[in-house]
């Protein structure tokens, strides 16, 4: 009696797991097929802006508030500005 539970609780998580395994797949396929990624785009600096110096994204770092006046005097300083 006891062996035919421990088979009905293997056939079950082999069914889970098989579940989890279909439903990650499905996932891996829609965002590839829709043209996204699975990276996170949070933690992918955005691309500068046609036209736009490094000095000038500087400044709109600075403006902004995203750094601090003695990052933003060393930081030009590094660009030579």
């Amino acid at each position: 009696m006891m062996g035919f539970g421990v088979m009905m609780l293997g056939g079950l998580l082999s069914v889970v797991f098989l579940v989890i395994i279909i439903v990650a797949a499905i996932w891996l396929i829609a965002m590839i097929a829709r043209g996204g990624s699975v990276v996170n785009p949070r933690l992918i600096p955005p691309a500068a802006p046609a036209g736009q110096t490094p000095l000038d994204i500087l400044q709109m770092r600075y403006a902004r508030g995203e750094i601090t006046k003695e990052q933003y005097e060393q930081m030009k300083r590094d660009l030579g500005g």
